[in-house]
């Protein structure tokens, strides 16, 4: 059918505030990139928008040169792949445990785990609990407490209730056990999703900086991101001049030509790259997996 006149411009304006909105998402990333791409000295001045005017790549070599900030990296990178790796198989099982209807008491389990959605035990509660169990001050408290996602559990049973019954029966009938059932059916039939949470699960824990600022002192075990925000709020720039490689850096650069802003941006760049890289590779599962959670949710 023909778009008539009103149509047509109603999609104009549907994609004009489409682009409005994509410039919005992109143009921060472009100045960040701008600032830490350009001397410090020169973006103090102001008119560094879309691309450094005076180019220079000191400020990331202020920031790996660091030694935190490369060990925090290692952290992030270690809580993200183990959190996110473990994270998937405990929902898994859960969800494929508590989408069999003859399991025992099964009706209170997911009542049970319902009410942890919708209450909460608050922060000191939380906080005694894990110094109780001896996970403070340790790299495993960014790893247990967050290895169940009560809506990942719940998403995921859905999706496994979506799978048709004949597959599991026919396999019953060939001598498949449960485990066999649930590696070579269900864990194939349920990339997408896996994908899709799998994703909103390794951003939860690169962006995560909480738990690193409250549930550890050690400087070594803090991750990237909560290091990022102590040098958001940072006043000078003795957080991050203390290696010995950074002293080389600026000993063949002037230091008015560094600033707390450009380094700050380097950081800022640095810490969110990862993620926006990985992030199209997984886009065609991720876009089936929402829909997919969408309809049969």
């Amino acid at each position: 059918m023909k778009a008539t006149g009103l149509e047509r411009v109603g999609q104009w304006i549907i994609l004009i505030l489409l682009l409005l909105m994509c410039v919005s998402i992109i143009y921060p990333f472009v100045y960040m990139l701008a600032i830490s791409l350009n001397t410090g000295a020169d973006a103090a001045k102001g008119g560094v928008y879309l691309w450094p005017r005076s180019f220079t790549w000191i400020n990331y070599e202020i920031v790996l040169g660091n030694q935190v900030i490369r060990h925090a990296y290692l952290i992030t990178i270690a809580r993200t792949f183990i959190g996110t790796i473990g994270g998937l198989a405990i929902t898994l099982a859960a969800a494929y445990g508590l989408s069999y209807k003859r399991l025992p008491f099964r009706n209170g389990i997911l009542t049970y785990i319902l009410l942890t959605m919708l209450f909460s035990g608050g922060l000191i509660p939380f906080y005694i609990q894990l110094f109780k169990l001896g996970l403070t001050n340790t790299f495993w408290v960014f790893i247990i407490p967050g290895l169940f996602s009560a809506w990942n559990m719940f998403v995921m049973q859905k999706f496994i209730h979506g799978i048709p019954e004949a597959l599991f029966e026919s396999a019953e009938l060939d001598g498949a056990g449960p485990v066999r059932i649930l590696i070579q059916i269900i864990v194939p039939l349920s990339k997408p999703m896996l994908a899709a949470l799998g994703l909103f699960t390794a951003v939860g824990h690169w962006n995560d900086w909480f738990s690193g600022a409250f549930y550890v002192t050690s400087q070594n075990l803090i991750p990237v991101q909560t290091f990022l925000q102590q040098l958001l709020t940072a006043q000078d720039l003795s957080a991050i001049m203390s290696s010995n490689q950074n002293q080389e850096v600026l000993a063949r650069s002037s230091m008015d030509n560094i600033t707390l802003m450009s380094v700050k941006m380097a950081t800022v760049m640095i810490s969110a790259l990862p993620i926006l890289a990985i992030y199209p590779f997984l886009q065609k599962y991720f876009a089936k997996g929402v829909l997919i959670g969408s309809v049969k949710g």
